[in-house]
C-alpha cells in the first residue's frame, strides 16, 4: 500500500517538474515582443547646410509651362527621376548646370527673337542649339567638342539628312543630347508658294524621318528653317503640342566669309550684351565644328553655364507619314551582292 502511494506521489512530482521546465523554455514572456514585418520609419534627419546646397544643385529641374489659350502661362515643378551623373574626365569642364523639362502642351515658343512670353533662363545661362545635321565629319566633331566639356545641346535635324546618316544621329542620341526636327527638306515654310498642306507635310515628314533614323520618337521640339515663322503652321504645331524654337542670338556661322574666330567673336560679343540666351549654331557647318572647342572654353572662362532642355514626353508622329516614309525608303533591290564583288579595282 505504501509502495503504491509512493509511486503516485513520485509521478505527481515528475509531472510538476516537467510542466515547470516547459513553461520556462517555451511559454511567451512579457519581455519578448513578436517580430515586426515592417519597421516603423523614423523622421528623416535634416541634411547639413552644405550637403543640402549640393542636393539642391544636383536635383535642379525646372519646367516651363505651355502656351495655350486654354491654359494659363505659368511654371510648375514636375518631379522627375534623378539620373546618375556620368563621370567627366575633364575636372574643369563646362558641364551642365541644370536640366529643364518642357511641357509642350499647346505649342509654347522659346527664343526672344520671336517669342517673348517664356523667359526661363537666369543671368549667365545659355542653351546650345544646332541645326541642319546630321552631317559626316562636322556633327561628330561637334559631338567630340561637347563631350570634351561634358556638356549637352539641342539638335534640330533635317529629315532628309537623318535618312542619309541615321548612324550619326544615333550617336547624338547616345551621347545624351536632345533631338528635335527642322522639317523634311529645310524648306521655307513662310514662302508664298508654300501651301498649308505642303507646310504640314514638311513638318510631319521631318519628324517621321528623325523617328525612323533614331528608332524611337524624338522630342516635340521644332525650329522653322531660316526662322521664317508661318502663322498657320504655328497654329498647327500648337494643336500637335510641339514646342517652337527661335533663338536669343544667332552665330551667323552659315554666312559667306565665316570662320572659327569670327563665330566665337560673334557669339561672345552678343552674349556680353544680352547676358544669357539660346544660341543658334549649325552642326552642318565645318567652321562651327572648328570653332566649338574655343567657344566652349570662352563660355566657361566668362562664367556662363549651360542649361539642357528636355521634353516631358516625346512627340507622337502620325502613322500615315511613318508608313509613307517607310514605303518611300524601301527602294527596289537590284542586287544583294556586296560592292566588293561587283566593283573591283584593277589598276591604281
Amino acid at each position: 500500500m505504501r509502495d503504491a502511494l509512493g509511486l503516485m506521489l513520485a509521478s505527481v512530482v515528475a509531472a510538476v517538474v516537467i510542466a515547470g521546465v516547459w513553461f520556462w523554455a517555451f511559454a511567451p514572456r512579457a519581455d519578448a515582443a513578436p517580430p515586426q514585418t515592417v519597421a516603423a520609419a523614423r523622421p528623416a534627419e535634416p541634411l547639413p547646410a552644405e550637403a543640402a546646397k549640393l542636393a539642391a544643385r544636383d536635383n535642379d529641374v525646372a519646367v516651363t509651362a505651355a502656351l495655350s489659350a486654354a491654359l494659363p502661362v505659368a511654371a510648375a515643378a514636375i518631379p522627375t527621376p534623378v539620373q546618375p551623373k556620368s563621370t567627366c574626365a575633364n575636372p574643369d569642364a563646362l558641364g551642365v548646370s541644370r536640366v529643364v523639362v518642357i511641357d509642350t502642351t499647346g505649342g509654347p515658343g522659346f527664343g526672344f527673337e520671336h517669342f517673348k512670353q517664356l523667359d526661363f533662363l537666369t543671368d549667365k545661362e545659355v542653351v546650345l542649339t544646332f541645326d541642319d545635321g546630321p552631317w559626316p565629319g562636322n556633327t561628330p566633331a561637334v559631338l567630340k567638342a561637347l563631350d570634351d566639356e561634358c556638356t549637352k545641346a539641342l539638335f534640330f535635324s533635317i529629315g532628309k539628312h537623318a535618312t542619309y546618316h541615321p548612324e550619326i544621329l544615333r550617336q547624338v542620341a547616345a551621347a545624351g543630347h536632345t533631338i528635335g526636327a527642322h522639317t523634311w527638306s529645310h524648306a521655307n515654310l513662310n514662302s508664298k508658294k508654300m501651301t498649308e498642306q505642303q507646310a504640314k507635310d514638311e513638318v510631319e515628314k521631318g519628324f517621321s524621318a528623325v523617328k525612323l533614323a533614331l528608332g524611337t520618337n524624338p522630342s516635340p521640339f521644332f525650329r522653322f528653317p531660316q526662322l521664317e515663322h508661318n502663322p498657320s503652321t504655328m497654329a498647327y504645331l500648337g494643336t500637335r503640342n510641339i514646342a517652337m524654337f527661335s533663338c536669343d542670338l544667332d552665330s551667323f556661322d552659315f554666312r559667306k566669309g565665316s570662320n572659327p574666330d569670327k563665330i566665337v567673336q560673334t557669339v561672345m560679343g552678343k552674349l556680353d550684351k544680352t547676358g544669357k540666351g539660346i544660341i543658334l549654331m549649325h552642326d552642318f557647318q565645318k567652321h562651327t565644328a572648328e570653332a566649338l572647342p574655343t567657344l566652349l572654353r570662352r563660355l566657361k572662362a566668362g562664367g556662363y553655364k549651360v542649361v539642357q532642355m528636355k521634353a516631358k514626353a516625346p512627340v507622337q508622329t502620325l502613322s500615315e507619314y511613318d508608313e509613307a516614309l517607310l514605303k518611300e525608303m524601301k527602294l527596289p533591290t537590284i542586287s544583294s551582292r556586296p560592292v566588293s564583288s561587283v566593283v573591283q579595282t584593277v589598276s591604281q
